[in-house]
């Protein structure tokens, strides 16, 4: 009983650990590619819809990538910490 608990906090700290870095890959791919539109040499220095929705992507595509290569490192792993 006790190590199903412990088993159970020790996924959920995980699982809120992995979720935190999705979060912070998203919101660091979102700022970067925004930055690089933003000041690109040889760019209009404009951000529009199009700049927006490619940052959006990117961010996800960060967020994806994060969470993937966690997910992937803790397979290789017996536990979680």
């Amino acid at each position: 009983m006790v190590e199903q608990q412990q088993s159970k906090n020790s996924n959920q700290a995980w699982e809120t650990r992995r979720r935190r870095a999705g979060i912070a890959a998203f919101v660091a791919g979102l700022a970067a590619t925004l930055a690089f539109f933003a000041f690109g040499p040889g760019l209009p220095h404009v951000i529009d819809w199009g700049a927006i929705l490619v940052a959006i992507a990117v961010g996800g595509l960060a967020r994806w990538a994060c969470q993937s290569w966690m997910t992937r490192a803790a397979r290789k792993k017996p536990e979680h910490l």
